[in-house]
């Protein structure tokens, strides 16, 4: 179903930048998808001997990164959703737009720079 291009206003972002974020939010959208299906598909056929069972190290690091993977899939689709009603490339701690700069290395970035680094000096 093709996204109608929203204008994100006082974001500062112009239609064609708009564009480039919303493709590559896509891109990691189906990458994350494909990923998971990748991490059920191979867990469900582990390439074990009948009755071996996999180490827990093994185990560790399969879960550690379906869940990374999850965690990064929800913010995508929040910041899809967030440029679909409009509220996209703005910080949510500030108020302020995110430079295009940090949303093109982020897309799903929902803080600016120093707002981040507040943000995680914090925890």
């Amino acid at each position: 179903m093709p996204h109608q291009l929203i204008d994100a206003g006082p974001a500062g972002l112009d239609p064609e930048e708009l564009a480039a974020l919303r493709a590559n939010l896509e891109d990691q959208r189906r990458f994350r998808h494909d990923q998971l299906r990748e991490f059920e598909r191979s867990a469900a056929s582990r390439d074990l001997r009948p009755g071996e069972r996999a180490s827990p190290g093994q185990l560790e690091v399969h879960v550690q990164l379906a869940a990374s993977a999850r965690m990064v899939l929800v913010d995508v689709e929040a910041a899809l959703e967030r440029m679909d009603r409009g509220g996209y490339g703005r910080c949510h701690r500030c108020g302020l737009p995110i430079p295009f700069a940090r949303l093109e290395i982020v897309p799903q970035a929902r803080y600016c720079g120093g707002c981040h680094r507040v943000k995680e000096t914090a925890h």
